[in-house]
């Protein structure tokens, strides 16, 4: 059996539900990019009408299916289509017209992409086709909304849900080695699919910028042969938050952490530096709050019905938090930071704590990881570098060693 502290050992308790697709991807993701070349190609979005009927038009390379249905609350239009090659124009979707405040796009699953409209009022989807390609004119997708009320908006989601779940897909993953007693370590690429977390001004992507960190990361704590990793993703693909528990969970994980990249808007003013944060339901500050609630909204922007998500994560935490299992976070949090400020800047206030869903799992171990600010010139300029992400990936692996050593050094000790 892996190593694990002894309270966490005892407490196995039965999960419903199956593993996010994303962490599928390293078993088929050679085969996917050498299939890439056959997707789809979207080239063109625009829309047309008023906030009583809205058109959305969208040019493909080629005809595809699609499933569109809505969600409430906030009122989203959604549309599942195999997956596609987006080639849109920049800033495609950041602005609106009609009932159609924004909409974002991206990879949801191996083999499935999603597009999500945010829409001001309840809305109508009175047609949602594709025609094929003719006379010089590519292959169009055509999404018509019309303005309805909020009762008939709901009567229609539900009639809905008795033919298909408003979920992300899911897929069944391998199971995790557990022969292998080396403890497994769970890190956790924020963001990911049509999900891009933060934009810097450079223009680089929140989820591009800790995908290339986790990856380096991962390198670095299997060179030394101690310990196992898992990532909840590896390449650009979508993992609701829920899921990115289970697959710790699920896997036996000894250690599970998130990493991200910060922003703050002008009037917030500016910051710098790492900061490590562990799960509390009352926030260390002002923007401990601000920043959970954000990274909490994840599934609201990848079009997760969240009234069937499953709160039994929550309600595990409420009912059976382990004091230990927090203990050990805040040993490794402060662990973290004393090999992290050799290496790079810190957050004035570089431990911190809020109420993060990624942190809930009540027998794994967990920290969020803010590399920095990509709102900060000197921070971007770092969270850009090959030099310093190799250097921060080191300090972290360093830590995690360090975490370790400590704990199975007292675990013999103990007769465990």
């Amino acid at each position: 059996m892996g190593w694990k502290p002894m309270a966490v050992r005892a407490a196995r308790w039965a999960f419903l539900g199956v593993l996010c697709a994303a962490a599928a991807a390293a078993a088929i993701g050679p085969t996917r990019a050498a299939a890439a070349d056959s997707f789809p190609v979207a080239t063109d979005a625009r829309l047309g009408g008023d906030d009583t009927q809205t058109r959305f038009v969208m040019d493909l390379d080629r005809k595809v299916d699609l499933h569109a249905f809505t969600l409430a609350d906030p009122y989203r239009v959604v549309l599942d289509i195999p997956q596609v090659t987006f080639q849109l124009p920049p800033k495609a979707g950041e602005t609106g017209r009609g009932l159609i405040k924004a909409f974002r796009f991206g990879l949801v699953m191996p083999g499935g992409s999603r597009m999500v409209f945010d829409v001001s009022k309840p809305v109508r989807i009175d047609k949602a086709f594709v025609i094929d390609a003719a006379d010089g004119a590519p292959a169009r997708l055509v999404l018509d909304l019309t303005s309805t009320d909020r009762e008939s908006f709901l009567r229609k989601i539900a009639a809905d849900e008795k033919l298909a779940h408003a979920e992300v897909p899911a897929a069944i993953v391998p199971q995790a080695n557990n022969t292998d007693p080396r403890p497994l370590v769970v890190l956790d690429p924020g963001h990911g699919g049509l999900d891009n977390g933060t934009k810097a001004a450079s223009g680089d992507l929140e989820k591009d910028i800790v995908l290339d960190f986790a990856k380096r990361l991962r390198d670095r704590i299997e060179k030394s042969g101690k310990y196992r990793v898992l990532m909840t993703r590896t390449d650009d693909t979508f993992v609701p938050l829920a899921d990115r528990v289970r697959i710790a969970r699920n896997a036996g994980a000894a250690l599970f952490v998130s990493i991200h990249a910060d922003w703050l808007s002008r009037k917030e003013g500016d910051a710098q530096g790492a900061t490590v944060y562990t799960l509390s339901e009352t926030a260390t500050d002002p923007a401990a709050a601000r920043l959970a609630e954000e990274e909490n909204r994840a599934d609201v922007i990848a079009g997760v019905d969240l009234k069937s998500e499953p709160d039994d994560v929550a309600g595990i935490l409420i009912d059976l938090a382990q004091r230990e299992t927090k203990t050990y976070s805040v040993q490794f949090a402060h662990k973290l930071v004393g090999e992290l400020k050799e290496a790079t800047r810190l957050h004035k206030e570089p431990i911190k704590s809020a109420g993060f869903r990624v942190l809930r799992a009540p027998d794994v171990p967990s920290v969020l990881v803010e590399l920095g600010y990509v709102s900060n010139k000197q921070d971007l300029q770092s969270l850009l570098s090959d030099n310093w992400r190799d250097r921060t990936a080191d300090a972290m692996a360093a830590a995690i060693d360090s975490y370790f050593s400590t704990h199975l050094a007292g675990a013999r000790a103990g007769g465990n």
